[in-house]
């Protein structure tokens, strides 16, 4: 099976590729470097020539105001350009809870492609993910100085990216699911906890301060980005990810 990977050299494409051609498959990684511009259309005919699947992977270079055009051009270029090639599946990655924080611009900007791709011609699956182990370095940066990290008390199940690339990978090689399929961390933290025990991890003497106004992840309530029944659970926990 021909898999068109579009954002194949990014943290998550990068290990679907990998998975992919392990498995017998030919994954063929599209990304800037390789001459495709989403936003124009640029490169998406060689990208998809002969490609069974796309699996698309690219994310807005912001997560402001201007996401949702990000999101609703280049989603829409990638079903034109898939019907066009004759591709009989698309999967994207998306946000567990995506739905539930509509004051989250970006999150509003997910749903957007979420819904295009569910209008659009081609067979599709949405893989929606918790939050990655790897984004926890962003996190902290957002509202920190030399002393202080501040963080809300927001409930998250971090995963780790490889178990993410994984469950793309076995998504993208099945039948289209026409619907949506969850994967998440197998442990529930408040964000200050977790940032505590990362601090703690890395030797890093910075004081957590829990502030419910503090970051992006302000803006979530109560257990919105937690996995409801039916998800896949991973089972590389947060102190397992550490320790490698």
């Amino acid at each position: 099976m021909k898999i068109s990977v579009i954002g194949g050299t990014g943290l998550i494409g990068s290990q679907v590729v990998n998975i992919l051609n392990a498995s017998g498959h030919e994954a063929v990684p599209s990304s800037p470097s390789s001459g495709l511009d989403l936003l124009s259309g640029q490169g998406l005919p060689e990208a998809l020539t002969g490609a069974d699947v796309v699996v698309n992977l690219s994310n807005s270079p912001t997560f402001d105001d201007a996401s949702p055009d990000f999101f609703r051009t280049t989603m829409t270029n990638l079903l034109s350009a898939a019907k066009d090639a004759g591709v009989g599946h698309a999967v994207i990655l998306s946000i567990v809870g995506v739905d539930l924080v509509p004051d989250l611009v970006y999150y509003r900007a997910k749903v957007l492609q979420e819904d295009i791709l569910k209008a659009g011609p081609i067979p599709y699956s949405i893989v929606r993910s918790t939050q990655f182990f790897e984004f926890m370095t962003s996190v902290l940066s957002w509202t920190s100085d030399d002393t202080i990290v501040r963080l809300p008390h927001t409930l998250v199940q971090p995963i780790a990216s490889a178990d993410i690339a994984q469950a793309v990978a076995d998504v993208s090689v099945g039948s289209p699911l026409h619907g949506t399929r969850d994967i998440a961390g197998p442990e529930v933290f408040p964000l200050d906890e977790l940032g505590k025990i990362t601090l703690a991890a890395r030797d890093d003497h910075r004081t957590v301060v829990t502030d419910d106004s503090a970051g992006m992840f302000a803006a979530v309530q109560g257990d919105a980005l937690i996995a409801k029944d039916g998800a896949v659970i991973a089972k590389t926990t947060y102190q397992e990810w550490l320790a490698r």
